[in-house]
C-alpha cells in the first residue's frame, strides 16, 4: 500500500461532497468559541473528540448542528472556509463544490448575507493565494418545512452568481424527496444545478432515489449508493452519466461498512462514482483519507483511483473547457 498512498497523496483530486460546516475543527471551534463569548460543553478538544462517537445519522447530526453554534459573524465562516481550502490543497485538490447549510445558522439569528459574504469571500482568497478553485452548493435541512426551503432559496437570488447548485441534505427518516419538490422545480427555474441526499441504509433508500430521479430530476446524486440494490435505479443512473458522490470513512461512521466495495461494484458498472470526505472534521479523515480508505477496504488498483478522480471532475459543475484542463491535469499525473 506505501506505493499507492504515495500514488494517492499526489493524484489531482476533485471534492464534491463536503459540507463547510462539516470541516469545522476541534482547535477552530475552541477558538471561536473564545472570540464570540460562546460556552462548549466540553472541557477540552480531546472531550469534543471523545463526543464524536457516532453509530447513525441523528447521533451525528445532533453534535454537527450543536457545534455552529460559534459561527455568529462573517469572519468566522471566512476562517472555517479558508482552513477546508488550505487543507483541501495540501491533499492536492485542485477543485471543490462545498456545502453550506444557512438553515442551521438564519434560524438562530445569523443572516443569510453574513454566512455567504464570508464563505465567498474565503474562497476568493484561497484560488488567489493557494489556486484552488471552489463553487457553492446551497443545501437546505430536510427535516424541516418545505415553506422554510422555499423561503431559504428566495434569501440566494440576489446571490445567484455564486451559487451553482441547490441541494438537500439531514436527516432522510419521514422526508422523502417529493416532500421538497416544488422547492427543487423552482430552483431549477433559477438556474441552479439540483442535488439531493439518498444517506446509506435509510428506510426506504431506494424509493427515495426513485423520487430524485423521476420526481426531482436531479443532476447528481449525493451519497446513493443504495441504487446498486436496484438494476433499473443503475441502469437509470447510468443512462443519465449521473455523478455518486461516495464518502467511504463517514459510511463507515454510520452505517456497517465504508461501501468501498460498493464502490468497486459501480466502478464496475460504469457508473460515476466518486469519493469525497462529506464532513471530514467529525468523521476524522480528508479526501486523501477516504481514498485510502476505500483502495483498502475494496483492494483498488492505480486505474480504478484514477477513473473515481476523473469521474469526480468529469461530473463537476463546471464549463467544459475547464474540467478539460482539471482532466488534462489528472492523465499527465499517470504519464510521468
Amino acid at each position: 500500500m506505501a506505493n499507492l498512498g504515495e500514488f494517492i497523496a499526489g493524484m489531482p483530486k476533485c471534492e464534491l461532497h463536503v459540507h463547510i460546516e462539516g470541516t469545522l475543527e476541534p482547535d477552530m471551534k475552541f477558538a471561536l468559541a473564545r472570540r464570540n463569548g460562546v460556552a462548549l460543553p466540553y472541557a477540552d478538544e480531546a472531550a469534543m473528540k471523545a463526543a464524536y462517537d457516532f453509530d447513525d445519522l441523528p447521533s451525528f447530526l445532533k453534535i454537527y448542528y450543536e457545534g455552529m453554534s460559534v459561527l455568529l459573524h462573517e469572519q468566522d465562516f471566512f476562517d472555517v472556509t479558508f482552513a477546508y481550502l488550505a487543507k483541501a490543497r495540501s491533499q492536492n485538490v485542485r477543485y471543490a463544490e462545498m456545502f453550506f447549510d444557512p438553515q442551521a445558522h438564519t434560524a438562530r439569528g445569523v443572516p443569510f448575507a453574513t454566512v455567504i459574504r464570508g464563505i465567498r469571500r474565503a474562497q476568493a482568497e484561497a484560488e488567489r493565494v493557494l489556486g484552488v478553485k471552489s463553487q457553492l452548493i446551497c443545501c437546505v435541512l430536510r427535516d424541516w418545512s418545505a415553506e422554510f426551503a422555499m423561503t431559504t432559496l428566495l434569501e440566494t437570488l440576489p446571490y445567484k452568481d455564486w451559487i451553482v447548485g441547490f441541494g438537500l441534505d439531514s436527516d432522510e427518516q419521514n422526508n422523502p424527496p417529493v416532500k421538497f419538490k416544488a422547492v427543487f422545480e423552482r430552483a431549477r427555474r433559477e438556474g441552479y444545478f439540483l442535488t439531493m441526499h439518498a444517506d446509506v441504509d435509510q428506510r426506504n433508500s431506494a424509493e427515495h432515489i426513485r423520487q430524485l430521479l423521476e420526481d426531482i430530476r436531479v443532476d447528481r446524486i449525493d451519497h446513493g449508493v443504495n441504487a446498486l440494490e436496484s438494476a433499473g435505479l443503475c441502469d437509470e443512473i447510468l443512462r443519465r452519466k449521473l455523478a455518486l458522490t461516495v464518502c467511504p470513512i463517514s459510511n463507515a461512521c454510520i452505517s456497517p461498512s465504508s461501501k468501498a466495495k460498493e464502490v468497486r461494484r459501480m466502478l464496475e458498472l460504469g457508473m460515476r462514482a466518486t469519493v469525497n470526505s462529506d464532513d471530514p472534521a467529525y468523521f476524522r479523515g480528508y479526501i486523501g483519507e477516504n481514498f485510502v480508505r476505500a483502495q483498502r477496504d475494496a483492494d483498488l488498483g492505480r486505474q480504478d483511483l484514477m477513473q473515481l478522480s476523473r469521474n469526480a471532475f468529469e461530473g463537476a459543475w463546471l464549463p467544459s473547457a475547464i474540467k478539460d484542463r482539471f482532466l488534462a491535469e489528472l492523465d499527465a499525473y499517470t504519464s510521468d
